[in-house]
């Protein structure tokens, strides 16, 4: 915590999330659209969905453990530092916690959105939400369709 406080004095604090399985360009270019959101000398802090919680939210287990997502997600230059969520996921808990100025939302991410703007709106916090488009039409931008590419090579 004290080190999320010493990083908000140098700029704006930019809170992304996501559940970050088979890391692909499409979360790259998220994060990096994300951290500009922030302007100058922004710091990009990532919650990384517990394994638990992106079973629950997506219906499948995610491929990579969460610690290990957590690892691939802080080694991006673009993070300044990625967290992993609670188990029992809480937008009041992650707010309270990181104390953003602004949080970043994927194309996506609908129901998260939702979430955000009900915690803005009942703690009367003065926090902007920004939503970050999608990246690619045709490229592997997806963790389902890098599943779907891997099952396709293997069935030839």
């Amino acid at each position: 915590m004290a080190r999320k406080r010493a990083l908000k004095g140098n700029g704006k604090v930019v809170l992304a999330s996501g559940t970050f399985d088979l890391l692909h360009m499409g979360h790259v270019k998220y994060l990096e659209e994300a951290k500009k959101a922030g302007g100058k000398n922004a710091k990009l802090i990532v919650i990384v969905a517990r394994d638990k919680t992106a079973t629950k939210r997506k219906g499948a287990k995610p491929v990579v453990p969460e610690n290990h997502r957590r690892a691939l997600v802080e080694a991006l230059a673009v993070v300044d530092e990625a967290i992993l969520g609670y188990e029992d996921f809480s937008m009041d808990k992650v707010v309270e916690k990181v104390k953003p100025d602004i949080i970043a939302v994927g194309h996506d991410q609908n129901s998260i959105i939702r979430q955000v703007q009900d915690v803005i709106a009942s703690k009367g916090l003065d926090i902007q939400v920004k939503k970050i488009g999608k990246f690619g039409k045709d490229e592997l931008n997806s963790s389902l369709k890098i599943k779907r590419q891997i099952i396709e090579l293997y069935r030839r």
